[in-house]
């Protein structure tokens, strides 16, 4: 009888398993099933019970609970939740919990996760974007919604030094996400068969509400209101107000039977802000001898060349420019959260959900730039050395009014759209056996976004009456820039003896589109098998498509040209457009000593606005846009993968214990293929100014491919034991990997300008990918103890190692590309005749001259005599100079571009091998103790990462270095209280140092990432059980950011931090 009835259920459970399937197709037909790790349990896809047991068991409130359980929320409650999932996990897992329905304990995911121990994060624009984990960066961690992979695509075109910057990693930024939608974030920190490869970091799992969770019928949710306040939003054109919207609500409903429910969860934020910052574009690194050598250009006989080093063949660093800016930015993010759950009989479970999310980024930026010529310095002064590098830190030179210093206007925008839509079924075959279904669609793209269509759009005008300027780093802070102008009657200014709108003029345009963008398609079918007394066996495959595609656009178009030719246009062009300010006003915190000329600067309400006005008239008088630049990448990856894992629980001579171990086989190919235009030359402009002749014909088209294939075996085992009550033990093993970034496997090959003429030491670069790389692959080791001694207090020690292969290093050749040839050799062609000639009229070879020289070759067709006649009565013996300008008219009137006499540029073209190894270890301290009824409680987490590479900051500048991005101790402090209905946080949040660029420019530069601190508080109040209000502070005491190159003087960029305060009220129902 009882067979009978088996039969017959069965039979209505497959049927109904059947419409649920037809009925989900046109959603998902690309089914996915979540990954047995990370959240399993919030998409119901886990066949490994015992891996997300804890989570689904402590993030759910217990069936009994009723919605005025106040013991059931708050700061104090979310950290037992936590520390329960760290307890009962097996492997090593930490996780940070909701405080209560849609009350996360940060605004933002990334600044949760960097209290959890081993994770630091990255920020971009005073917000948390991107993780690292054990010394891992962005790229080498998976990030998972609900179990799924998530698409990404995170493109930065707003904030920093991006202008030109193509993110081509694997990264996620988590600002793209609301808090208020997640229940839970886990971090998984060692591998398991049953999770999908990607993370040798981590894989990081968000896990959002289900209607079923809650396990109350009716409705239930909560609606909540901020302020946003940012103190930075001063004394902007179209910052907006200071304060601003930050909306969210989440309802659930879920019918008396628990059968059928429906949750929608939607969020609007908008931040307005500013920032101060200072960047230098590049440094020129030489010996000491080349920078003072009397045949180069840097230095004569009256400069003062203060505290060299004794060493002549010691490394010194010079900045080609120095360059503030002022940004004034606007975030709107949009997040809307929808998930259905279908319980037709207790056997079975059908979900779908969907996500959409928008964030929409803004910043319009003014520049106030000064180009040293370096044809001398006045004065050149050093510091005391940093592991052998020797920084100029002072630098004067006087230009005689007939300089130009930049004011580039500019207007960045970018809009991230991500979606994800999946379905789950879940079916209990019998007691002991369960099916699980899952599949997605997921899609991430970072497009162009303001009112050109560009990410970035670049008007350079520039004060052409520059008679002297300084650059001082040598104290605290940020650098100090002094300028003096000149403006008499008959300059190049409007004559009336001030700086004002009226001496500007135009330079070039440029804009910049720039797009990524990601489909994924994940399917999965897992099965689980109960053996009994907790032991069980799950198995499983899956398959995941990824099409990633990377596209850039550069358009360039000569307006007034560097050297002025037309000065006083941008008036006259725009009249009303560009208005006065103080740029150095706006610091905070920092005082430039600014008076005089140092105290203007000019701006534009719209930049795209103003470059649009100078675009047309340039090009109705024959200047026309131009493309400077094109890349199309596409990667197309596909993965299988099977897994099996068996867990065991029960007892070792009396003592609790449990082991998961299994294995994953998964099988990659790579698809890469890329669409480019070769340059059809490269154009000699001025000195050290290059462009590239792009010619949009079938004859330049570049149309390259490849693949790649790699199959691996991932074995896991965690094993832990209660050595006695509340002392926990654990050991871990697994192999993982991660996957290249993208832009290491992209076929086409990119070309550099040089950064200088090549005679003088200039180098023109070039790269091009390797889609056979195969993956990063570590073997990792865990141990840690672990004493849980109340349950809201406990102490932690780990340590981990991992023996990584496979590190993606860099071979360079030099060869030459595409046929290009080198007008700068100055070993042939008319350049290596204008070599010849100034050497033999005693003139300095730099690139200035050999540029003016070339120049006039072409302007006498070959002739010597006549180019050297020229030349003369523009030279000035005495100070061993050109006229400025004489060399402003022959730049703007005189491009030189190569012919068939002149040598091939023999670039330097970099391609990632896999042909580094290393091992990263480290030991993480964690604990947290509330001291008894009080209510005041103390957390604390430090972590301590090391590795067998490093930088050598005083390698040689052709020398090619590997190390580990993003590798940094980290560590943080929390003072808590939570009692008479009060939830208060105090927080200190510190990172050290780290590597966030290597072989950076055409010096082999690295970038640092200087240490940065962090104190943020939070603090709520339950008025009744269902209202509470809230006040926030992020970054209250304005830390700034600090990157520098091989010495923490050779700073690239610098900015002031901001405090942003949050008052709000949220309602519980």
């Amino acid at each position: 009888m009882k067979d009978s009835v088996r039969s017959s259920s069965l039979a209505r459970t497959t049927s109904t398993i059947a419409l649920a399937i037809g009925l989900m197709l046109p959603a998902g037909a690309l089914a996915q099933t979540a990954p047995t790790g990370p959240g399993a349990e919030a998409t119901n896809a886990q066949p490994a019970a015992t891996d997300m047991a804890s989570t689904q068991a402590q993030a759910s409130p217990p069936s009994a609970a009723t919605a005025d359980d106040i013991v059931v929320t708050g700061i104090r409650a979310s950290l037992e939740r936590s520390i329960s999932i760290k307890r009962n996990s097996t492997g090593i897992v930490d996780a940070i919990s909701s405080e209560d329905i849609g009350k996360f304990p940060d605004t933002n995911l990334a600044e949760s996760l960097q209290r959890v121990t081993g994770v630091s994060i990255n920020r971009r624009n005073g917000e948390g974007a991107q993780v690292t984990v054990r010394g891992f960066g962005p790229d080498y961690n998976m990030v998972t919604l609900n179990g799924r992979q998530l698409a990404a695509s995170d493109q930065t075109s707003v904030g920093g030094e991006n202008d030109f910057t193509r993110s081509t990693g694997r990264s996620f930024d988590f600002s793209n996400l609301a808090s208020e939608g997640v229940r839970t974030l886990e971090v998984y920190k060692t591998g398991r068969a049953a999770i999908p490869s990607g993370g040798i970091g981590a894989a990081i799992n968000v896990v959002t509400r289900r209607p079923l969770d809650a396990r109350e019928s009716g409705f239930n949710g909560s609606i909540g209101g901020k302020v946003d306040y940012d103190t930075s939003a001063d004394d902007c054109i179209k910052c907006g107000s200071h304060a601003t919207p930050n909306l969210s609500g989440l309802l659930s409903w879920s019918n008396p039977a628990q059968t059928f429910g429906v949750s929608l969860f939607g969020s609007y934020q908008v931040r307005h802000f500013s920032a101060m910052s200072a960047s230098v574009n590049g440094w020129n690194i030489s010996s000491l001898a080349d920078l003072l050598s009397p045949s180069g250009s840097h230095v004569s006989a009256s400069t003062k060349v203060q505290n060299a080093p004794s060493d002549l063949n010691a490394l010194v660093a010079r900045p080609d420019d120095a360059r503030y800016h002022f940004a004034e930015d606007s975030n709107q993010r949009i997040n809307l959260n929808g998930t259905l759950q279908f319980k037709p009989t207790d056997t079975l479970t059908l979900t779908a959900d969907g996500l959409f999310a928008q964030n929409r980024a803004s910043e319009r930026r003014s520049d106030e730039a000064n180009w040293f010529q370096a044809a001398p310095f006045d004065v050149i002064g050093f510091d005391k050395g940093y592991q052998g590098v020797y920084t100029a830190t002072y630098l004067h030179e006087t230009n005689g009014g007939q300089k130009d210093s930049g004011a580039e206007q500019q207007y960045r925008a970018q809009k991230n759209v991500l979606k994800d839509f999946g379905g789950n079924i879940k079916w209990d075959v019998t007691d002991h056996f369960t099916l699980t279904a899952d599949g997605h669609i997921g899609s991430s793209d970072s497009t162009p976004d303001n009112p050109n269509g560009m990410s970035s759009t670049l008007a350079s005008i520039s004060i052409p009456t520059l008679n002297q300027h300084s650059w001082d780093y040598s104290g605290n802070g940020f650098p100090v820039q002094t300028v003096q102008f000149l403006d008499p009657p008959g300059g190049k200014g409007n004559g009336n003896g001030i700086l004002d709108v009226g001496d500007l003029g135009s330079q070039v345009g440029r804009q910049i589109a720039t797009s990524l963008r990601q489909r994924i398609k994940e399917g999965r079918l897992d099965a689980g098998w109960d053996l009994g007394g907790g032991s069980r066996f799950d198995f499983g495959g899956d398959y995941r498509a990824t099409d990633t595609r990377s596209q850039q656009t550069v358009y360039n178009q000569t307006l007034g040209d560097w050297g002025n030719s037309f000065p006083r246009d941008v008036q006259a062009i725009a009249p009303g457009q560009v208005n006065q300010f103080c740029l150095v006003c706006q610091f905070t915190h920092f005082d430039p000593k600014a008076s005089g000329d140092d105290l203007v600067a000019f701006r534009t309400e719209d930049a795209t606005k103003l470059y649009n006005a100078l675009s047309s008239y340039y090009a109705a008088h024959g200047q026309p846009v131009a493309i400077n630049g094109y890349s199309n990448d596409r990667i197309k990856e596909d993965i299988w993968a099977i897994y099996g894992q068996f867990t065991w629980k029960g007892e070792i001579a009396g003592h609790n214990a449990s082991m998961v171990a299994g294995a994953r086989y998964e099988h990659t190919t790579v698809n890469s293929s890329g669409i480019t235009y070769a340059p059809a030359d490269i154009r000699w402009q001025s000195d050290n100014d290059f462009t590239q002749d792009l010619i949009f014909d079938t004859k330049y088209l570049q149309t390259t491919s490849g693949t790649g294939k790699y199959s691996n075996l991932l074995p896991s085992l965690d094993f832990q034991l209660e050595i006695k009550q509340n002392l926990i033990g654990r050991f871990s093993f697994s192999k993982t990997i991660a996957r290249p970034t993208y832009n290491n496997l992209f076929t086409s090959a990119s070309v550099t300008n040089p950064n200088d003429a090549t005679f003088v030491g200039g180098q023109a670069g070039g790269s091009q990918g390797n889609p056979g790389l195969l993956p990063l692959s570590s073997d990792n080791f865990d141990v840690s103890l672990e004493w849980y001694f109340k349950p809201d207090s406990y102490i932690s020690v780990g340590f981990f190692d991992k023996r990584v292969q496979n590190f993606i290093g860099t071979s360079v050749v030099k060869k030459s590309l595409y046929g290009l040839r080198d007008p700068t050799s100055g070993t042939g062609g008319r350049s290596g005749t204008a070599n010849t000639q100034l050497q033999s009229i005693g003139a300095d070879v730099n690139d200035t001259n050999l540029f003016v020289y070339t120049a006039l070759l072409d302007k006498y067709q070959g002739s010597t005599a006549a180019a050297t006649q020229e030349f003369q009565q523009n030279y000035n013996v005495a100070n061993r100079q050109l006229n400025l300008d004489y060399v402003n008219l022959v730049n703007n009137t005189y491009d030189v571009v190569a012919n068939s006499n002149d040598p091939f540029f023999q670039f330097n073209v970099s391609q990632p091998t896999n042909n580094k190894s290393a091992e990263i270890y480290g030991v993480e301290l964690a604990g947290q103790y509330f001291f008894g009824g009080t209510g005041i409680g103390v957390a604390a987490q430090y972590t301590l990462v090391r590795g067998n590479i490093a930088v050598d900051v005083a390698a040689p500048i052709n020398a090619d270095q590997f190390a580990l991005v993003g590798l940094s101790d980290t560590a943080n402090a929390t003072l808590i209280y939570n009692k008479y209905g009060i939830s208060a946080r105090l927080s200190y949040n510190w990172r050290d140092k780290f590597l966030s660029a290597v072989n950076a420019d055409g010096f082999h530069s690295p970038r640092f990432t200087a240490p940065h601190s962090q104190v943020d508080f939070n603090v709520s109040y339950d008025i009744t059980p269902h209202i509470a209000v809230s006040v926030e502070g992020i970054n209250i005491f304005e830390d700034g950011l600090k990157v520098y190159g091989r010495s923490p003087n050779e700073i690239f960029f610098m900015q002031e931090g901001t405090a942003r305060y949050l008052a709000g009220a949220r309602f519980k129902f």
